[in-house]
């Protein structure tokens, strides 16, 4: 591994060797403050990865913006009539980037290996892989899972290299990431910057990328920087070329930016705050209830995003069919429904403002973490939640640091959180009892929730059963009140169009690899 560049040669150096023309096809992008501090790049064990997972990884399949699968380092599929079995045909004369063979045997190794892990879900279903010849593997199920394609287009099923994988033990995804994706990790420091080199050899883009040989782009330096405001003025002074995740609060100011582009996409994220259900005062589900309905979905979205985007009343994105729950069951605005509740279980309002109950206040913990968006719509929740009578601590962590904060699992009591999903087991993620702590901040634990769970996970064999047996599921967990939520985002990126050429339509759910093989740098 190459020596880290230092944050010094970036700020000048990396600038006037730029100018001169020598690195003309060098870019520089900024990740968005919710991905900084991913600690890793080994898509197997993570539980957290950051964009720049999908240019160093191909996976079997990708998933266009309609939601239909594309083959990457599969060219096609079949799924048995009674779902009891998949058949994969895999793309040929593949290499890793330390060249070893993309084969039939790749994926004997690779898919046993995510048993034991916090991702063993998306195989769970995989009784056992059969080879059918060097470029055809069989999957053989315990069971239906009529998920299996948008498992395999997961950001957390990048096919890793074998060879390095072993080799690398523990300090894989640190020391080294070796996969077949369009770029190569040169070096890598958590929370601060990745540099990436190009595969000149990559020959395996999907049928959403327009370009099918190596990218355009022959170093590429992936900046994480914590505060917006900074990235936005690292973008308008030129140290970097492109802001991979802009904050909605940021348009106005950067339409007025001459030479920077502004790109909007289709959401796939949710704000939400979950509640620890393990401890006072959210044992009781009354007060649970009150502080989802304190929460102003509209007040957040018109004040605090311009009304770019939309207000969320569930917990899953609008756009999938398992979150057309029970209108009665939909979480929206309701103060007084909230001061209702409270009255009910017992909380009396102070001449201070603020609840109590047996000589103790209702004065909560309310966890968020750094970044411009985060603490704006944590500080207006702060305000929300007051006016029913609830005060809240506000503490701010980076995102490193939160995380191991969560483990703890009785620290918290409310959080402000963002998720980034476009399927329902993103509840499985959140809300099952075997992720106490994190994911499943909430710290929820519940018998039926976990039946529910354990039926929409595995026990659908047709796709409509599985949007039944979810939504349910989905329900369950809303007349619970195990979090209140808050808003869903569209995804907006920002590039200087003096240095960055994007490609004419960008296809995918996100801004990943198959867009960044397109992109070209102005010489």
């Amino acid at each position: 591994m190459k020596t880290f560049l230092k944050a010094a040669f970036l700020g000048t150096s990396l600038c006037a060797v730029m100018a001169s023309g020598v690195l003309a096809q060098n870019a520089t992008f900024v990740l968005g403050s919710r991905e900084v501090g991913a600690p890793s790049y080994n898509p197997i064990k993570a539980t957290r990865l950051n964009a720049a997972n999908t240019f160093i990884y191909d996976r079997m399949v990708i998933q266009d913006a309609d939601q239909s699968f594309h083959g990457q380092l599969a060219t096609s599929w079949e799924s048995a009539p009674d779902g009891m079995s998949w058949t994969f045909k895999l793309r040929p004369n593949v290499r890793f980037h330390d060249g070893e063979p993309f084969n039939a045997q790749t994926i004997v190794w690779w898919v046993p290996k995510f048993k034991g892990t916090e991702n063993a879900f998306m195989t769970d279903a995989i009784d056992k892989v059969e080879v059918i010849d060097d470029l055809t593997v069989k999957f053989v199920m315990k069971n239906p899972d009529p998920n299996m394609l948008f498992n395999m287009a997961s950001t957390f099923m990048g096919i890793p290299s074998p060879k390095a994988f072993d080799s690398l033990g523990d300090r894989y995804g640190i020391a080294g990431a070796v996969g077949t994706g369009p770029f190569k990790l040169e070096s890598f420091t958590v929370g601060q910057q990745t540099v990436l080199t190009r595969n000149d050899a990559y020959n395996s883009a999907s049928a959403l990328s327009v370009n099918k040989g190596p990218a355009k782009i022959k170093q590429l330096t992936i900046r994480e920087i914590p505060e917006d405001s900074t990235a936005f003025l690292e973008l308008r002074t030129g140290g970097v070329d492109m802001l991979m995740s802009v904050p909605t609060d940021f348009l106005p100011r950067l339409s007025t930016e001459r030479g920077t582009k502004v790109v909007t996409l289709p959401g796939t994220e949710v704000y939400y705050m979950p509640m620890n259900t393990s401890i006072e005062p959210f044992t009781d589900i009354k007060v649970r209830e009150a502080v989802a309905f304190a929460v102003n979905q509209k007040e957040i979205l018109e004040n605090l995003f311009g009304g770019v985007g939309a207000i969320a009343n569930t917990f899953l994105i609008s756009g999938l069919a398992e979150s057309k729950v029970d209108p009665k069951l939909a979480i929206a605005y309701d103060p007084a429904r909230s001061r209702r509740v409270l009255d009910e279980a017992g909380w009396v309002m102070g001449s201070d403002g603020l609840r109590a109950k047996g000589g103790t206040k209702l004065q909560v913990k309310l966890w968020t973490q750094n970044g411009t968006e985060f603490k704006r719509v944590t500080e207006v929740v702060q305000a929300q939640l007051k006016a029913v009578g609830i005060g809240a601590d506000i503490t701010v962590f980076d995102a490193a640091t939160i995380t191991a904060q969560y483990r703890k699992r009785t620290e918290h009591q409310l959080a402000v959180r963002v998720y980034s999903w476009a399927n329902a087991d993103i509840l499985d993620w959140f809300h099952s009892g075997k992720r106490l702590g994190h994911p499943n901040h909430a710290m929820w634990n519940d018998p039926k929730s976990e039946e529910l769970n354990e039926k929409a996970m595995k026990g659908s064999r047709t796709w409509d059963e599985r949007v039944v047996n979810f939504r349910a599921y989905h329900e369950h967990l809303l007349a619970n009140f195990v979090f209140a939520p808050i808003y869903q985002p569209v995804q907006n990126f920002a590039y200087s169009e003096s240095r960055i050429v994007m490609p004419a339509s960008i296809r995918g759910t996100r801004l990943q690899g198959q867009t960044i093989v397109d992109i070209d740098v102005r010489k």
